[in-house]
């Protein structure tokens, strides 16, 4: 009866074998419909019938910046220590061992360097599926020498951020990096190069509190999450309900803090027009 047993997972009670559906369908987060995943893909990730922009990972978004998805890539050799040998519900080690392995990736950061329509660009990308895309030391140093780089070689940079602010676990080794990176852009910002923030859901604490909010033009999606501090942390601090839309990249769009909010199929063309009016020939 082996062959019975090994073949029976895979029948329904009439006999007929089974349609496996798992990863085939997702849920929109927003408008609660059921979206065929192929057709989620098509549309750069974001749901055809609400426009809701769901979180895609860093490869993805080089994927959809760069032309035909090419770019080579630099810094992924980098990794941290674990300097403080911090322990919480488990150890940061194991905490790293594990989300290296679910990833493929060192720390929450990829750099690469493409052409987008045509013009050169270098950009730094994270990874929100690392640890919640925090900033500790490697994800600061990494953006640090894509800056350089940048610099450098006259080349403007783009900085996809997707983050939860700097890394507890690294303590003020990650708080460094918020000043590291600051400074380099001041160098850069001398040097008359461009850079382009572009703000995903969400871009919060200190990201947010540095790299993300000094680009000469800083662009974010729809609906992206952005501040300081979290909406819920707020209201327990003063004490009142927030306005509707509250740190939503349209809320901060109309108060000043961004320059535009762009959604995803039009993210392209309006970064290489700005590039063509920074870069001119």
């Amino acid at each position: 009866m082996t062959w019975f047993k090994r073949q029976s997972g895979d029948l329904e009670p009439s006999g007929e074998k089974k349609v496996r559906t798992e990863g085939l369908w997702v849920k929109c987060e927003d408008c609660r419909q059921i979206i065929w995943k192929k057709d989620l893909d098509a549309n750069l990730n974001v749901c055809p019938k609400c426009q809701h922009h769901f979180r895609v990972d860093a490869r993805t978004r080089l994927a959809q910046l760069l032309d035909d998805g090419e770019y080579t890539t630099d810094d992924l050799k980098l990794a941290s220590t674990d300097p403080l040998k911090f322990t919480d519900l488990k150890k940061y080690s194991d905490r790293l061992t594990k989300t290296r392995k679910d990833t493929g990736l060192k720390d929450a950061i990829v750099n690469a360097r493409g052409k987008l329509n045509g013009q050169p660009v270098i950009v730094s990308s994270m990874e929100y599926a690392f640890i919640g895309g925090s900033m500790g030391s490697v994800v600061g140093e990494a953006i640090t020498r894509a800056v350089e780089r940048a610099t450098d070689l006259r080349i403007p940079l783009l900085i996809v951020s997707a983050s939860g602010g700097a890394r507890m676990m690294e303590g003020v080794i990650s708080l460094m990096q918020l000043a590291k990176i600051s400074a380099a852009l001041a160098r850069m910002d001398d040097a008359r190069v461009p850079y382009i923030s572009i703000l995903t859901d969400p871009t919060t604490g200190g990201t947010t509190a540095s790299f993300a909010m000094l680009g000469d033009l800083n662009i974010a999606e729809p609906g992206a999450l952005i501040g300081f501090a979290g909406p819920r942390v707020i209201e327990q601090t003063i004490r009142q309900k927030l306005p509707g839309g509250f740190q939503r990249s349209e809320f901060l769009l109309e108060h000043g803090m961004l320059d535009a909010v762009v959604h995803r199929k039009d993210l392209k063309n309006y970064i290489a027009r700005a590039l063509e009016f920074m870069m001119p020939n």
